[in-house]
């Protein structure tokens, strides 16, 4: 079965940027130009006519957490929450029980920049019932004392590598627990989800994205395996509805290793990645610095160690897999380059291109690293509407000019990847091109202008650039000859103005 489609065409292929017609034959482009060009080459083809709607390559999210996204669309939700009393106003309407009450989309600076809420405050609403709150960036949890208790955190738990639990003068459990190796310590008190459950969280977040016009995502690994194995079984029962890079974390290595898996392997999901943590984020005050976060002598937490991420990537490498790592603060970023860098000979060589999650504060010096290394900067525009007002109160000004430094990023020859980090942030195509574009932060002014970037520029992070960071270029994110026939439509032209897409439509 072959079929037309006709539509205001983008191609972002630049040597035929604009077409009226794409002809598709078994799920892949076979040509692309006029009409009558395409009809001539298959007269019985069935017409798919969207003259007034333009269509580009398919939209791909390249950094986000699939299932835990589905799981979060049927959880509370703070993150409209402007105060401490508002987020406990709305945890009490869900209060009750002797169930796990569970939430996300916390923002602890939002409510203060200088202190954490605690478990004496959610002891108000919520005494007798264990309840566990995430940050809207994924790296701190808000629990009460019930919560503590059932999993037997107290004065004498010890904080575990790379996290730290936030105590009282006295040694005592505050009720805010830093970086994922701390939240642990909780969470592995909660049931874990079944996977009848995983699967229906992961159904659930495939058809959002699918109606918000995407074809494609790159899930990372701060997930419980079963969030990966609910995306495989949607796969294997022909209900998997997008394109998925998929990464593992690093602590599954020897395990990968010993089945004998190599990277890039499956149809739709393509395991590709393993991921590492190099620092935490600048939301929950854990990204690791250069210099201390104003007023205080804190610069943050190292998760896996520059030495870790050296050794265990290299081993990912061996095997075909891209170390895939995460890195916010200046210190982080700095540390994580010097890595790739010496990655780099052994990832050519492997034909696996390098990528870095984040890239969120940068040092000027570093800035031009990400171009000359040829490594893929994987960014999430949205984060900044939330960072826009506190990091000054964080960082200072100087340090806030090379926060989010897309378009330096860009001049300097970087690829850049757009995603949106959900569940930390909504994965809304407009919301996260706005933020790219006109860098707005929750105050309405603009943040940092001269790193706003064009709206094909965004267009392209979405499409050509996250193609890039999975190593997917030569048949993804362009309407091209042999690439896949994964679409976007839109309402109108994207490449020219924030547009609204209309729905994804895969041939």
């Amino acid at each position: 079965m072959e079929t037309v489609i006709l539509a205001n065409v983008i191609t972002l292929n630049s040597a035929q940027p604009r077409a009226e017609a794409v002809l598709v034959s078994n799920r892949q482009v076979r040509f692309v130009g006029s009409q009558a060009d395409c009809l001539a080459i298959a007269p019985k083809a069935e017409i798919l006519e969207y003259s007034d709607a333009f269509l580009t390559p398919g939209l791909t999210d390249a950094h986000i957490h699939l299932t835990g996204y589905g799981f979060a669309l049927a959880a509370l939700d703070l993150s409209a929450c402007q105060t401490l009393e508002q987020g406990l106003a709305l945890i009490a309407t869900r209060a009750g029980g002797t169930a796990w009450l569970q939430g996300g989309g916390m923002f602890p600076n939002r409510w203060s920049e200088q202190s954490y809420p605690t478990a004496a405050d959610l002891d108000r609403v919520a005494p007798n019932q264990p309840v566990y709150i995430r940050s809207r960036d994924g790296h701190s949890a808000w629990v009460n004392t019930k919560a503590l208790e059932l999993a037997n955190v107290h004065a004498g738990t010890p904080d575990p590598e790379g996290g730290r639990i936030i105590r009282d003068v006295s040694g005592n459990p505050t009720g805010m627990l830093l970086e994922p190796s701390a939240m642990n310590l909780v969470r592995q008190a909660i049931p874990a989800a079944t996977l009848e459950e995983s699967v229906t969280a992961c159904a659930r977040a495939c058809a959002q994205l699918e109606a918000w016009g995407y074809t494609s995502v790159h899930t990372m690994a701060l997930e419980p395996a079963m969030s990966l194995r609910a995306i495989q079984e949607l796969e294997q029962g022909g209900a998997l509805p997008l394109q998925v890079w998929a990464s593992i974390p690093h602590a599954d290595l020897e395990h990968v290793e010993a089945t004998g898996l190599r990277g890039g392997t499956g149809d739709l999901v393509k395991i590709s990645g393993i991921k590492f943590f190099a620092d935490g984020a600048l939301g929950s005050r854990t990204a690791w610095m250069f210099e201390p976060y104003l007023g205080t002598t804190e610069t943050g937490v190292i998760a896996d160690s520059p030495e870790l991420i050296l050794e265990r990537g290299r081993r990912a490498l061996e095997m075909g897999f891209c170390p895939v790592v995460h890195a916010i603060g200046d210190k982080a970023n700095h540390e994580v380059l010097n890595v790739l860098e010496k990655l780099k000979p052994l990832a050519d060589a492997r034909g696996v291109r390098l990528r870095l999650e984040h890239a969120q504060h940068l040092q000027p010096s570093d800035i031009a690293r990400f171009g000359k290394l040829g490594i893929v900067a994987s960014v999430q525009a949205i984060h900044l509407v939330d960072d826009a007002v506190p990091v000054f109160g964080l960082l200072g000004e100087t340090r806030a000019k090379t926060t989010y430094a897309f378009r330096t990023l860009l001049e300097t020859g970087a690829t850049l990847a757009l995603g949106s980090d959900a569940s930390v942030a909504t994965p809304e195509p407009m919301v996260g091109l706005e933020a790219a574009v006109k860098r707005l932060g929750l105050d309405r002014n603009v943040f940092m202008p001269e790193q706003c970037l064009t709206p094909l520029e965004a267009l392209e992070g979405y499409t050509i650039g996250a193609a890039k960071a999975a190593g997917w270029e030569n048949w993804y994110g362009q309407v091209k000859q042999g690439y896949k026939a994964d679409f976007t439509l839109w309402e109108t032209d994207p490449s020219l103005e924030l547009a609204k897409p209309i729905k994804a439509l895969r041939i």
